[in-house]
């Protein structure tokens, strides 16, 4: 698909992959609509995946301005690292709302406009949706959802003329990660689990990204091997039962010790 003149949306946008994939599209000639809650940043239009009014607002704006709308990347994303034992509930529930409902939010929103054009729609999901690294529970549901949601939608809108991709990636360098990593208790369940050691940088990612929109395609793997690993989902969760039974029990006394230390200074 050709992208000059291509009217593309990407949320989450405002810095990290959103960010780098919006400036590469847009030296290859698309027309960027950024949707992001950070508007000094963006310098573009603040909305809220997590406020469907407010998302409505912004993309009737993007409409309206540009006539149309080619791509959606539904990329709005965040992490809170921590034990669904001791980990507060509210902060478990928003990684849902704004990772999992925040898409559904978007594609919802921005679907009609989609249906005119025979455009293309980019989730991003995440090797979450098939690594389910112990101490990222939130994330890895609203990401095994986003993939389902993709592959469903994939199916639905094909006789549309819409095409429908799913992204997964890996840890990438991006602000998101560095905060993940600097946590004084799950920077290091990540790095000592199985497959997921590794920080890829930022412009790999968006080199596969932006290939993945040019051509429409069905998956986003960063990187490739990530689709050869879908193969083994069943054994992945022994793999990573197996690679925690040491750091995870060690790691869950750390992050209680952690949230009661915390309790204790605000006392």
């Amino acid at each position: 698909m050709p992208l000059p003149g291509q009217v593309v949306l990407i949320t989450g946008a405002s810095r990290g992959i959103g960010a780098a994939v919006a400036r590469k599209l847009a030296l290859e000639g698309a027309t960027l609509a950024l949707i992001g809650l950070e508007p000094d940043e963006l310098k573009k239009v603040a909305a809220d995946v997590t406020d469907t009014e407010s998302l409505r607002t912004a993309v009737e704006a993007v409409a309206e301005r540009y006539g149309r709308i080619d791509v959606v990347m539904a990329n709005a994303g965040i992490a809170a690292p921590g034990f669904s034992r001791s980990m507060d509930p509210k902060v478990w529930e928003r990684v849902l709302d704004v990772d999992l409902y925040g898409v559904w939010r978007t594609v919802h929103l921005t679907l009609p406009y989609l249906l005119k054009s025979q455009g293309y729609l980019l989730l991003v999901s995440s090797l979450a949706a098939i690594v389910h690294i112990p101490g990222l529970a939130s994330y890895n549901v609203a990401k095994a959802g986003v993939e389902a949601m993709g592959d469903t939608l994939r199916a639905e809108l094909k006789h549309l003329g819409v095409r429908v991709g799913v992204a997964h990636m890996t840890f990438v360098e991006t602000d998101m990660v560095r905060e993940v990593d600097a946590h004084p208790v799950f920077g290091k369940v990540r790095t000592g689990v199985p497959l997921a050691g590794k920080v890829y940088p930022l412009e790999f990612a968006v080199d596969k990204f932006v290939q993945g929109i040019r051509k429409r395609s069905r998956v986003v793997h960063v990187p490739g091997w990530i689709g050869a690993m879908k193969v083994f989902r069943w054994l992945i969760p022994h793999v990573i039962e197996a690679g925690s039974r040491f750091s995870v029990p060690k790691a869950d006394r750390a992050a209680l010790a952690y949230i009661n230390a915390q309790k204790a200074s605000e006392e």
